[in-house]
């Protein structure tokens, strides 16, 4: 089994045949000149050891190391090898508020949508840690337990709608609660749990801030991320992708959905945390994995990969022989090629 690791080199192929037809020029070149200078036979008294041989070979080796060093460049990857590799990382939960407020559209797509955004490229930068998902409205429910597999989590994770929970309204604390069930073993040495909400909070029984303050005793730090802004908008209702009018309260009156950044920052604050706005995702998203990249690491144990060899010494190697031998022997023609006289030259005029 082999590979190439950097195939894109292999465009300096094209020196090859460059370096042929500047040769062909300069001996075209060359033998103009020679002829118009004196007869061949002349030539071979004046010179009898620089002759179109050396050149010929001469370049047969600079062919050979452009051919060789590329081939390095390339780095054919030649057979496999089983590496053991110790896992490290951080876990991170991310509670995802999936209310009917979050289908406000005063963030684009929506603010359920923006959030999503978020927590996908967050996991497409993360390498050796951990995620999970909650999903909250007016309860919260395990969306997706602590794992390494990414593309189980963006699954899940495409998944989340209003329509998955039974209760509608918002329960931050609910969620928080929850989270503690994510991060009970004790050897977990970083726990973050990342909230994305647009801060409403209807449950008045179960303070969000309180539950906060509970979770960093447990060593949990919380980051918010505010999604929607202050004006707010109201809730589309929408049958096969169309809407067909909006959220009204009991009173028939559209319903203003605004986002509450002050409770998500008292909530972060709870735990030593900090409150980020989700209006960029790109900053949210560097926040985060900064965050994971500068804490504390978790060891995950040791996993076996596969790798392949790389081979490139090989053909560096061979090239740099070619080039020592070049220096070494000078290329003036040898005694041993005039004696085959491979191109069919004339022979130097023996003294009498």
């Amino acid at each position: 089994m082999y590979e190439l690791d950097r195939p894109a080199y292999l465009q300096l192929f094209l020196l090859v045949p460059l370096l042929w037809g500047l040769f062909a020029y300069v001996l075209h070149y060359r033998r103009k000149k020679q002829d118009a200078l004196a007869t061949p036979r002349i030539l071979m008294i004046l010179a009898p050891y620089k002759s179109t041989t050396a050149l010929v070979w001469k370049n047969i080796l600079y062919t050979l190391v452009i051919v060789l060093l590329t081939l390095a460049l390339v780095n054919p990857r030649i057979g496999t090898q089983i590496e053991k590799i110790k896992v490290q990382g951080s876990d991170v939960v991310f509670a995802l508020d999936v209310s009917l407020s979050m289908k406000a559209e005063d963030v684009a797509p929506n603010r359920l949508e923006k959030a999503k955004q978020i927590i996908s490229r967050t996991i497409d930068r993360l390498g050796g840690d951990r995620v999970g998902i909650i999903a909250y409205a007016g309860s919260a429910y395990p969306l997706l337990p602590i794992t390494s597999d990414y593309s189980a989590a963006k699954m899940f994770l495409a998944t989340a709608d209003p329509s998955m929970v039974s209760s509608q309204g918002t329960s931050i604390g609910d969620a928080i609660a929850l989270s503690w069930r994510y991060f009970d073993d004790p050897t977990v040495k970083n726990k973050l749990l990342v909230i994305l909400s647009d801060g409403e909070d209807h449950r008045e029984d179960l303070n969000a801030v309180d539950v906060a303050k509970a979770s960093a005793e447990k060593g949990l730090r919380i980051y918010t991320v505010g999604i929607g802004t202050p004006e707010g908008g109201p809730i589309p209702l929408r049958e096969n992708g169309v809407v067909t009018g909006y959220k009204k309260d009991i009173e028939g009156n559209v319903v203003v959905t605004k986002a509450d950044p002050q409770m998500l920052s008292e909530i972060a604050q709870a735990t030593s945390g900090d409150y980020m706005d989700g209006t960029s995702t790109e900053a949210v998203v560097d926040r985060i994995t900064d965050l994971l990249g500068k804490g504390p690491k978790n060891d995950y144990g040791e996993t076996e990969i596969i790798q392949y060899k790389d081979r490139y010494q090989w053909f560096a190697g061979a090239a740099l022989l070619l080039l020592v031998l070049d220096t070494l022997l000078g290329f003036r023609r040898s005694r041993l090629l005039s004696r085959y006289n491979l191109f069919g030259e004339e022979k130097p005029l023996e003294e009498d």
